[in-house]
Protein backbone atom coordinates (compact mmCIF):
# COMPACT_ATOMS: atom_id res chain seq x y z
CA UNK A 1 0.00 0.00 0.00
CA UNK A 2 1.22 3.16 -0.77
CA UNK A 3 0.49 5.52 2.24
CA UNK A 4 1.01 8.67 0.45
CA UNK A 5 -1.63 7.75 -1.91
CA UNK A 6 -4.25 6.39 0.82
CA UNK A 7 -3.38 10.52 2.49
CA UNK A 8 -4.18 11.68 -1.18
CA UNK A 9 -7.23 10.12 -1.10
CA UNK A 10 -8.63 10.72 2.37
CA UNK A 11 -7.48 14.74 0.94
CA UNK A 12 -9.71 14.27 -2.03
CA UNK A 13 -12.85 15.06 0.72
CA UNK A 14 -11.54 18.33 1.66
CA UNK A 15 -8.93 20.17 3.55
CA UNK A 16 -7.35 17.79 6.88
CA UNK A 17 -5.07 17.99 9.53
CA UNK A 18 -2.92 15.25 10.43
CA UNK A 19 -4.46 13.88 13.37
CA UNK A 20 -7.74 13.90 11.06
CA UNK A 21 -6.07 11.69 8.41
CA UNK A 22 -4.34 9.51 10.91
CA UNK A 23 -7.96 8.56 12.49
CA UNK A 24 -9.45 8.60 8.57
CA UNK A 25 -7.13 5.94 7.71
CA UNK A 26 -7.75 3.70 10.79
CA UNK A 27 -11.23 4.07 10.62
CA UNK A 28 -11.43 3.56 6.76
CA UNK A 29 -9.21 0.79 6.75
CA UNK A 30 -9.59 -1.33 9.63
CA UNK A 31 -7.87 -4.05 8.86
CA UNK A 32 -4.95 -2.34 7.58
CA UNK A 33 -1.82 -1.69 10.09
CA UNK A 34 -2.73 1.86 11.66
CA UNK A 35 -0.43 4.69 10.90
CA UNK A 36 1.46 5.90 13.40
CA UNK A 37 1.73 10.01 13.47
CA UNK A 38 5.13 10.48 12.57
CA UNK A 39 4.51 8.30 9.57
CA UNK A 40 1.50 10.62 8.58
CA UNK A 41 3.42 13.58 8.87
CA UNK A 42 6.51 12.54 7.40
CA UNK A 43 4.37 11.54 4.17
CA UNK A 44 2.26 15.27 4.36
CA UNK A 45 5.70 16.41 4.00
CA UNK A 46 7.18 14.54 0.83
CA UNK A 47 3.36 15.40 -0.62
CA UNK A 48 4.21 19.18 0.05
CA UNK A 49 7.80 19.27 -0.94
CA UNK A 50 6.14 17.41 -4.37
CA UNK A 51 3.72 20.06 -4.80
CA UNK A 52 0.87 17.40 -4.49
CA UNK A 53 -0.04 19.23 -1.19
CA UNK A 54 -0.39 22.59 0.10
CA UNK A 55 -1.02 23.88 3.91
CA UNK A 56 -4.33 25.30 3.73
CA UNK A 57 -4.63 26.56 7.21
CA UNK A 58 -4.06 26.80 10.62
CA UNK A 59 -6.34 25.97 13.64
CA UNK A 60 -5.90 25.70 17.43
CA UNK A 61 -8.53 23.81 19.27
CA UNK A 62 -7.84 22.80 22.79
CA UNK A 63 -4.31 21.32 21.70
CA UNK A 64 -1.23 22.48 20.02
CA UNK A 65 -1.74 24.17 16.57
CA UNK A 66 -2.38 22.03 13.70
CA UNK A 67 -2.10 22.85 10.04
CA UNK A 68 -4.34 21.53 7.61
CA UNK A 69 -3.63 20.06 4.06
CA UNK A 70 -5.57 20.00 0.60
CA UNK A 71 -4.38 18.56 -2.29
CA UNK A 72 -2.89 20.71 -5.34
CA UNK A 73 -4.06 19.83 -8.57
CA UNK A 74 -1.33 18.44 -9.37
CA UNK A 75 -2.12 16.05 -6.53
CA UNK A 76 -5.69 15.14 -7.70
CA UNK A 77 -3.96 14.09 -11.20
CA UNK A 78 -1.76 11.67 -9.39
CA UNK A 79 -4.40 10.21 -7.64
CA UNK A 80 -6.67 9.73 -10.29
CA UNK A 81 -3.86 8.14 -12.43
CA UNK A 82 -3.25 6.02 -9.29
CA UNK A 83 -6.71 4.93 -8.91
CA UNK A 84 -7.33 4.49 -12.64
CA UNK A 85 -3.49 1.97 -12.74
CA UNK A 86 -4.22 -1.94 -12.59
CA UNK A 87 -2.53 -3.52 -9.81
CA UNK A 88 -0.62 -6.64 -11.25
CA UNK A 89 -0.61 -9.83 -9.51
CA UNK A 90 2.26 -10.62 -7.22
CA UNK A 91 5.00 -12.33 -9.56
CA UNK A 92 6.65 -14.26 -6.60
CA UNK A 93 5.65 -15.66 -3.77
CA UNK A 94 6.80 -13.84 -0.75
CA UNK A 95 4.12 -14.98 2.19
CA UNK A 96 5.86 -16.09 5.24
CA UNK A 97 3.70 -18.65 5.81
CA UNK A 98 4.91 -20.22 1.88
CA UNK A 99 8.41 -19.97 2.71
CA UNK A 100 7.80 -21.38 6.48
CA UNK A 101 5.79 -24.68 5.40
CA UNK A 102 8.72 -25.32 2.56
CA UNK A 103 11.88 -25.04 5.51
CA UNK A 104 9.78 -27.14 7.43
CA UNK A 105 9.24 -29.70 4.86
CA UNK A 106 12.98 -29.25 4.21
CA UNK A 107 14.32 -29.24 7.57
CA UNK A 108 12.22 -30.48 9.99
CA UNK A 109 10.95 -33.76 8.08
CA UNK A 110 7.20 -34.84 7.19
CA UNK A 111 5.84 -35.53 10.62
CA UNK A 112 6.65 -31.99 12.02
CA UNK A 113 5.82 -30.44 8.91
CA UNK A 114 2.36 -32.34 9.17
CA UNK A 115 2.16 -30.74 12.43
CA UNK A 116 2.80 -27.32 11.44
CA UNK A 117 0.30 -27.43 8.57
CA UNK A 118 -2.15 -28.74 11.24
CA UNK A 119 -1.60 -25.88 13.54
CA UNK A 120 -1.66 -23.35 10.85
CA UNK A 121 -4.84 -24.72 9.14
CA UNK A 122 -6.64 -24.14 13.22
CA UNK A 123 -4.87 -20.49 13.24
CA UNK A 124 -6.38 -19.85 10.05
CA UNK A 125 -9.66 -21.17 10.76
CA UNK A 126 -9.80 -19.19 14.19
CA UNK A 127 -8.58 -16.07 12.33
CA UNK A 128 -11.73 -16.56 9.81
CA UNK A 129 -14.07 -17.08 13.05
CA UNK A 130 -13.00 -13.90 14.27
CA UNK A 131 -13.40 -12.01 11.29
CA UNK A 132 -16.94 -13.39 10.46
CA UNK A 133 -17.32 -12.09 13.94
CA UNK A 134 -16.66 -8.73 13.26
CA UNK A 135 -18.34 -8.24 10.27
CA UNK A 136 -21.73 -10.10 11.23
CA UNK A 137 -21.73 -7.87 14.78
CA UNK A 138 -24.24 -5.11 15.34
CA UNK A 139 -23.02 -1.49 13.99
CA UNK A 140 -20.50 -3.28 11.88
CA UNK A 141 -19.83 -0.56 9.22
CA UNK A 142 -19.22 -1.20 5.14
CA UNK A 143 -15.60 -0.68 6.07
CA UNK A 144 -15.57 -3.51 8.80
CA UNK A 145 -17.50 -6.05 6.34
CA UNK A 146 -15.49 -5.18 3.25
CA UNK A 147 -11.85 -5.34 5.47
CA UNK A 148 -13.14 -8.66 6.70
CA UNK A 149 -14.28 -10.11 3.30
CA UNK A 150 -11.20 -8.90 1.44
CA UNK A 151 -9.28 -11.11 4.95
CA UNK A 152 -11.43 -14.01 4.86
CA UNK A 153 -10.97 -14.64 0.94
CA UNK A 154 -7.15 -14.50 1.41
CA UNK A 155 -7.44 -16.95 4.38
CA UNK A 156 -9.68 -19.10 3.03
CA UNK A 157 -7.30 -19.20 -0.43
CA UNK A 158 -4.46 -19.98 2.27
CA UNK A 159 -7.01 -22.64 3.92
CA UNK A 160 -6.93 -24.42 0.40
CA UNK A 161 -3.13 -24.54 0.04
CA UNK A 162 -2.36 -25.60 3.25
CA UNK A 163 -4.86 -29.04 2.64
CA UNK A 164 -3.49 -29.80 -0.23
CA UNK A 165 0.19 -29.14 0.46
CA UNK A 166 -0.98 -31.17 3.57
CA UNK A 167 -2.33 -34.46 1.29
CA UNK A 168 1.31 -33.98 -0.92
CA UNK A 169 3.86 -34.32 1.86
CA UNK A 170 3.38 -38.30 1.76
CA UNK A 171 4.68 -37.44 -2.12
CA UNK A 172 7.64 -35.26 -0.64
CA UNK A 173 8.66 -37.48 1.15
CA UNK A 174 8.90 -40.24 -1.28
CA UNK A 175 10.37 -37.62 -3.30
CA UNK A 176 13.22 -36.34 -0.62
CA UNK A 177 14.16 -40.60 -0.30
CA UNK A 178 14.52 -41.37 -3.57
Amino acid sequence: MSTAHVLLGLLSGGPRHGYDLKRAHDDRLPQAKPLAYGQVYATLGRLERDGLVVQSGQDQESGPERTSYELTQLGRERLTTWLEEVEPPAPYVTSTLFSKVVVALLAAGTEQARDYLTSQRAAHMARMRELTAIKTRPGATVGDVVAADYAIGHLDADLRWLQTTLARVADLEKEMTA
